[in-house]
This record gives C-alpha cells, sequence and structure tokens, in this order.
C-alpha cells in the first residue's frame, strides 16, 4: 500500500518500497531495477563493513565497524565500579553535506514531480520514456561546471560588503552579463 500526499516525514517513516519508487521516478528507471540495486548496495555495505572496511559516499554518509575496548564503569544503581568488556558496534556517521541539506532544506537536491510524495502515475512511467538516460544526464554536468563560477562571483562581492564595517570607501559593484547558454541541438 502506498501512503500518497504526505505533508511531511513525520507523519510516517519511508520504508524500502516507497524509497524504491521515488528513486525510479527520480531517476527514470524502471522500479525492478532499482529495487535489485537497492537490495546490491545493502548486501555489498553490509559485507565490506563486516569484514572491519570502511565504505564512504561523499555527500551522503560513512558507514565503519568500531572496535570498543574494555574499560571500567559505575553500576548507577549502587556506584560500584565494574568492568564493561570490549564489544564491536557499526556507526552510520552522516557527512557534512548531507547535514548541510537536512538542516537548510533550501540546499537540498529538488526532486521531479511525482518523486515524493509518490504518485503511482509517476511509478509506472518510470523508465519507459524514448530518451536514454545518458542523454538527460548532459546538460547537468554543463550547469555543474557553470556553478564554481557562480560561487566565485559571490565571494568577491562579499569583501565589499565587510568594508563598510571598517569604515572604509565601498567598492562599486560591477554588473555582469548572465553567461551564455549552449544552443540546444
Amino acid at each position: 500500500m502506498c501512503i500518497t500526499r504526505r505533508a511531511s516525514a513525520t507523519m510516517g517513516v519511508m520504508n524500502k518500497r516507497e524509497l524504491a519508487k521515488a528513486v525510479a521516478v527520480q531517476a527514470d528507471v524502471e522500479l525492478k531495477t532499482v529495487i535489485t540495486v537497492i537490495d546490491g548496495f545493502t548486501d555489498v555495505v553490509t559485507a565490506v563493513v563486516s569484514k572491519g572496511e570502511a565504505v564512504s559516499i561523499p555527500g551522503f554518509a560513512k558507514f565503519v565497524k568500531v572496535n570498543r575496548a574494555a574499560r571500567m564503569g559505575r553500576n548507577p544503581a549502587t556506584g560500584e565500579a565494574i568492568r564493561i568488556k570490549a564489544s564491536k558496534k557499526a556507526r552510520i556517521t552522516p557527512v557534512k553535506a548531507f547535514k548541510d541539506a537536512v538542516l537548510a532544506p533550501a540546499t537540498a537536491p529538488k526532486l521531479v514531480k511525482g518523486a515524493y510524495p509518490t504518485t503511482d502515475a509517476a511509478v509506472a512511467a518510470a523508465g519507459k520514456s524514448a530518451a536514454p538516460v545518458a542523454v538527460k544526464k548532459a546538460p547537468a554536468r554543463t550547469a555543474a561546471k557553470k556553478a564554481p563560477a557562480r560561487k566565485a562571483a559571490t565571494a568577491r562581492k562579499a569583501p565589499a560588503k565587510r568594508a563598510p564595517a571598517k569604515r572604509a570607501p565601498a567598492k562599486k559593484a560591477v554588473k555582469r552579463a548572465p553567461a551564455k547558454r549552449a544552443a540546444k541541438r
């Protein structure tokens, strides 16, 4: 059963099936393929981390097996000193980019229409488009190359904003023409 039109994540937890549907719509891939990939992902990460190796996914999380040494502790009820034996724990740590996106939703990736909340029509249409996935991602790569130039432009404006606080003469802002976009074929 698919729960649709949720106002927020506080109304329920997204389960594996709902995640697969949302990824299928977002990536325009068939639902069956996404479920297979999610199963494969969890199997590989679990196997690698269980062997003691760390798995790091840039922009998302780091999965690590942690060995905790034996140590001395206190019984909270009696105050008696007790020995706590060595143990092994699994640790999943979100990385900075993920935490920033969660804490400032405006910086989170934008989802395509129908990805979340998931619509049945969007899930049915996922993976059935005529255009290959590689062709759709080509404009995104072009936009990604232009992004650092925009960041550099904002970095140059920052000293002008701080200048009045030091009582130095402010620099005039220079307006720049928007970057020309490549003609579509």
